[in-house]
């Protein structure tokens, strides 16, 4: 009896064994077929070969989408025509957003990603979601009021309709979750998040995804956002990523080298001078309302209490500004060790006696026809739209006033192409004679130039990387950028095209 017993506990072991081992291999078998049918993916859905736009799909193994950014195209160039209003993916199928700061070609197409069906969560950092709901809400405003007077001026043909409006805006605010920086947040089972300082904005981050691979190794995939630039005022410096497998990187200055930072201030007081005392003109400076007009304000600040600078007046002529430095104000943990102290003995280091922030329209309309000497801070900075339009407009057949030019300009856009200083422009649908002087500072500028990019980058374990993916700028900056990189030793980068999907 025992020998049987014995035989029988030894039959069903061996039969247990067999079950084990043909579940492990069906096991096997049915994540190899998931691999084929999801796998790892990357899709480039928007800043391919062109700056603006950001929008890249990342698909894990198991199906689950992450959408890192959700940006809007700004330009006029037609390839991108439709670009605002379709996406490359099913929003409805969408499982998360990460935000990696909260300009409007980073975030602006989130409350028409809401529109279309999108429920799940929107990750960020607690500044980006403070400024986004500020920045969204402007950039609902102007879409509902671009479609009004399209369609005040059209005769006939369809209506055309806002890409969103506020109603949209509060409900995509109310899908954040926002998180502080250098802390691992998870967002399922298989990954998690970290957001890194990039300094770039108030609240802009790199991203990194730890995303479980198996049960002794993870995956890290990084985002770089933009990258900021290092001992500039108010921010902190960019904080470099861990060790990532892959990256997507920005672009925008490739091949470029910024002007060193102290000679910032004279630059500007030169330029001051030049214009508003020896020809008597006004100084209009294009700027986005987030980040460049803050850190200009700042630097006229420290001019004047240091008694540099003139007395004439300096108008920031944008609500959306005022609102932003307000937000500035109320994070200072976001500052770096130098405003913190400067602070100590100016508290406000966004105000002086001859500085007036305009949130009025018919005080900015005075503006268009003030005849002293004069600064004008305002949006939009690639002079695509905003109140700066107007400012132009009034001031381009004027010899004696000066455009100044402190950051990037789409080629498409009207920044772009008066950055190539031509004889006329066309604004408002009015030919104008250009006789402004048109001027660049490119120390101003909130991205790092090429060797900034590279020792961000220089961290990295080559060995492990295997492969950098950049996008966020124009095709021939890439190239240059390109070359660099692959003679800094990074093995494989490549440039993907608008809606290509590559597997990882």
């Amino acid at each position: 009896m025992l020998i049987l017993l014995n035989k029988q506990r030894e039959y069903l072991e061996n039969m247990f064994n067999l079950f084990t081992k043909i579940m492990t291999g069906l096991v096997k078998f049915v994540l190899c077929i998931c691999y084929i049918f999801y796998g790892m993916k990357l899709k480039f859905c928007g800043a391919a070969q062109t700056v603006t736009g950001s929008a890249h799909l990342l698909t894990l193994d198991n199906g689950f989408t992450i959408l890192l950014d959700c940006g809007l195209y700004q330009g006029n160039d037609k390839e991108h025509e439709n670009f605002n209003e379709t996406f490359l993916f099913d929003p409805k199928k969408l499982d998360c957003v990460i935000l990696s700061h909260a300009h409007i070609d980073h975030s602006g197409r989130l409350p028409k990603l809401i529109k279309d069906g999108f429920k799940g969560q929107i990750y960020s950092t607690h500044a980006t979601h403070d400024l986004c709901s500020i920045m969204l809400m402007d950039s609902a405003y102007i879409q509902e009021r671009d479609a009004y007077y399209e369609n005040k001026r059209k005769k006939s043909g369809p209506k055309i309709k806002a890409l969103y409006n506020i109603d949209d805006v509060q409900e995509t605010m109310q899908n954040f979750v926002s998180v502080g920086y250098n802390r691992w947040l998870k967002i399922n089972e298989e990954c998690a998040v970290l957001f890194r300082d990039a300094g770039h904005i108030l609240g802009s981050s790199n991203v990194t995804l730890k995303i479980k691979k198996d049960n002794y190794h993870d995956t890290y995939f990084g985002f770089t956002g933009d990258i900021g630039r290092p001992d500039r005022p108010i921010l902190k410096d960019p904080k470099q990523m861990p060790d990532c497998d892959y990256i997507i990187c920005e672009s925008t200055y490739g091949g470029q080298s910024h002007q060193s930072a102290p000679k910032d201030e004279q630059s500007l007081l030169d330029i001051i001078t030049h214009t508003c005392l020896n020809k008597k003109g006004k100084l209009i400076i294009p700027a986005f309302s987030i980040g460049r007009t803050q850190e200009i304000v700042h630097m006229l600040d420290k001019l004047a209490n240091n008694g540099k600078l003139p007395r004439i007046p300096v108008f920031v002529d944008s609500p959306l500004a005022i609102d932003a430095t307000e937000i500035f104000r109320v994070h200072p943990d976001c500052f770096d060790k130098k405003t913190l102290a400067y602070m100590q003995t100016d508290p406000n280091p966004f105000g002086f006696s001859n500085l007036r922030y305009v949130r009025d329209v018919e005080a900015s309309k005075k503006l268009n026809h003030y005849e002293q000497p004069c600064i004008i801070i305002s949006a939009s900075g690639m002079m695509q739209a905003g109140r700066v339009k107007h400012h132009i407009f009034n001031s381009i057949e004027n010899e004696k006033n000066t455009l100044l030019v402190v950051g990037y300009c789409s080629p498409s856009t009207l920044g772009g192409y008066l950055k190539r200083k031509p004889e006329k422009v066309k604004i408002f649908g009015e030919e104008l004679d250009v006789k402004i002087e048109i001027l660049e500072m490119h120390s101003f500028s909130a991205h790092g130039d090429q060797q900034e990019m590279i020792d961000f980058l220089n961290n990295q374990n080559r060995k492990k990387l295997k492969k950098i993916f950049l996008t966020h700028g124009e095709i021939d900056r890439q190239e240059i950028f390109k070359k660099a990189l692959l003679e800094n030793d990074f093995r494989e980068v490549h440039i993907p095209e608008l809606g290509e999907t590559v597997k990882l």
